[in-house]
């Protein structure tokens, strides 16, 4: 039987980078999904107040194995 995947888009969010951002993001969506395969990064943005950096942040494409119930 051929796998069957699903794309969701999901945005984490870290004061330190980027990179700790979308790994955040991953460990979180994997609470909740099972056999993620791809985590795709989208868009980079960056939350500032008083024109300093206040947060990072990155949209990603995710991919799990669906399971049709």
């Amino acid at each position: 039987m051929s796998s069957i995947y699903k794309v969701i888009e999901i945005i984490g969010g870290s004061e330190k980078s980027w990179e700790e951002a979308a790994k955040k993001a991953v460990e979180s969506a994997a609470k909740s999904l099972k056999e993620i395969r791809v985590a795709e990064v989208k868009e980079l943005d960056m939350r500032v107040e008083n024109n300093k950096v206040v947060e990072y942040r990155v949209k990603m494409r995710v991919s799990f194995k669906y399971k049709p119930g």
